[in-house]
């Protein structure tokens, strides 16, 4: 495994030819959930490249930058042992030189669920994510679906701006309880992490009330907001949206998928599911 962490050597790097390149961006302090991503990186293609970049720009002014776990030593054994073939580590600097004045931004996805609670955390997602596609140059790059949002709006910045690197979602990684693995689960205090299961509860809530045959989709919203509510967390949404496009829906179809967002303690957990029925 070779670790870059010169910007013009990663850009100048020469793949052998014909190989497919698969790549995974992400923040570090990596858990079961960044590793499967390379595994599955590792099954399609034939160099696998991971980035570490806590970036400072997807951070609002109250929000938890310098504070966000690291532990870079971990991650390269990590990474390691799973066979990763180059790490790139770029500092600030190299990605945000003085006088970066250039931001990228898919506009209605970027307004709605996370980005309405934190403007601009979009805008820094996409800005990274296309400069580190440009210098890594993969062919397909690894994303989970935890993010969904994340996943949906990068998908639309590639299609909009003809990108070749093809994004291949996969599936969250549960702990053996149902909490989705996240970095952040770190802040957790052992009663918060008890509280944060209200999350997944609530969501498997729903697809188990939409089995028994609800669709409307308010009533679904109202039931989830419930459940979180009384667990003692602070609810920052619960959406129900069509998976496809995050467009509204008011009765639950094959597409439906419930995207949560809320406060355990004073730590900010996503979850997301399908409301499709499990055969």
């Amino acid at each position: 495994m070779q670790v870059i962490r010169s910007l013009s050597q990663m850009m100048q790097l020469a793949y052998p030819a014909g190989k497919s390149v698969g790549f995974i961006p992400t923040m570090g302090y990596l858990h079961r959930g960044h590793l499967s991503l390379v595994q599955a990186s590792k099954k399609e293609c034939d160099i696998t490249v991971a980035s570490i970049f806590v970036n400072p720009a997807q951070f609002g002014p109250k929000e938890d930058l310098s504070s966000y776990p690291r532990d870079i030593e971990r991650d390269l054994k990590e990474l390691e042992k799973l066979g990763v073939d180059y790490v790139f580590i770029p500092s600030e600097a190299m990605i945000y030189p003085e006088g970066f004045d250039t931001w990228v931004q898919v506009q209605r996805l970027s307004q709605i669920l996370c980005g309405n609670s934190r403007p601009g955390h979009f805008k820094g997602v996409c800005t990274i994510v296309l400069k580190l596609i440009n210098i890594v140059r993969p062919d397909k790059m690894f994303m989970g679906e935890k993010d969904y949002q994340q996943l949906m709006i990068l998908r639309k910045m590639m299609h909009d701006l003809n990108l070749k690197t093809k994004i291949v979602a996969c599936p969250i990684v549960r702990e053996t309880d149902g909490l989705a693995m996240s970095s952040r689960n770190s802040y957790l205090s052992t009663s918060d992490r008890a509280l944060a299961l209200c999350l997944f509860k609530a969501l498997k809530e729903a697809r188990q009330a939409v089995s028994e045959g609800k669709t409307d989709a308010h009533m679904l919203i109202a039931l989830a907001k419930q459940t979180i509510r009384i667990a003692g967390a602070n609810v920052d949404y619960v959406e129900i949206l069509d998976e496809r496009d995050l467009s509204e829906q008011e009765i639950i179809d094959e597409h439906s998928r419930m995207l949560i967002a809320a406060y355990v303690g004073k730590t900010r957990l996503i979850d997301n599911l399908s409301l499709k029925p499990e055969n």
